[in-house]
């Protein structure tokens, strides 16, 4: 009776690492599909939106190719240089951000590496580099108090980076995360993600280096990015943070609440 028990917990034990291996090794060989999820789209793809637009092929190094959108408005009260978040492509995050050309601002929105018309491999030094060259080329056309860098979910750790490296007018953070390591580890506990990511994307670390001011917009009900991962960049206390809490606000429904609208109409 003794030995049937034995070799059943053996083997219980073996599956049980067996399938622990396995999902380990998912997490690891498969993070960039459980991380980003792009649409294509054709290169012949048509845009449509509602206010005035120029698309853009910028080719930002010998093998990427990133297709982008410039919204222009008459009398611009500045620009805003969007970086979106980690699913879709430009014919939704287009329609987003036309939120903010309504508010008489430009907007440079751009699709990542891999999303819709865009090309090149994935990496996060891909990410920032890309990012950098969206800037340079504002520069080009705009002052850099003129700038200011909005983040939403995956590029809020994008945007803080760039803030950090530059001296826009501000940055915005809508859902950010302590960093994309800190969100895993809330997700996969028992797991050693800080060993298997390939991607880090440290906001907390770049946020303490930015200058000019930061509005971070986070829901308690947040389930994607959990809200302790945004306050958290709060808890830096840094004293050009303002940490707006939007009480009842998941991950993609922060515009439905008056606290956003009130933030936004503030900064801007």
């Amino acid at each position: 009776m003794q030995k049937r028990l034995k070799r059943r917990l053996k083997r219980t034990v073996t599956v049980t690492v067996a399938i622990y291996l396995m999902i380990g090794a998912s997490l690891y060989f498969f993070q960039e599909k459980l991380l980003f999820l792009p649409t294509k789209l054709e290169q012949d793809y048509k845009f449509q939106f509602n206010y005035p637009f120029e698309e853009l092929f910028l080719k930002t190094d010998e093998e990427a190719v990133i297709n982008a959108i410039h919204f222009k408005v008459k009398k611009p009260k500045g620009v805003i240089l969007y970086f979106h978040g980690n699913a879709g492509d430009l014919s939704r995050w287009g329609n987003i951000t036309e939120y903010f050309v309504d508010k008489d601002y430009d907007v440079l929105v751009m699709d990542y590496r891999t999303y819709g018309k865009s090309t090149g491999k994935l990496s996060e030094d891909a990410f920032y580099k890309d990012a950098q060259f969206c800037y340079d080329y504002l520069l080009k056309q705009y002052s850099e108090e003129d700038i200011s860098l909005y983040g939403r979910s995956l590029g809020t750790g994008i945007a803080s980076y760039l803030a950090s490296k530059n001296n826009p007018k501000q940055l915005v953070l809508e859902t950010p995360y302590y960093s994309i390591l800190d969100v895993a580890k809330s997700r996969f506990p028992v797991f050693p993600v800080k060993r298997l990511l390939m991607y880090q994307f440290p906001t907390f670390k770049y946020l303490p280096k930015i200058n000019n001011s930061v509005t971070i917009l986070h829901g308690t009900d947040d389930s994607l990015v959990p809200y302790s991962s945004g306050k958290k960049l709060d808890e830096l206390a840094l004293k050009n943070v303002n940490f707006v809490n939007i009480k009842g606000g998941g991950h993609n429904n922060l515009i439905e609440f008056k606290e956003y609208h009130k933030a936004i109409k503030s900064i801007l």
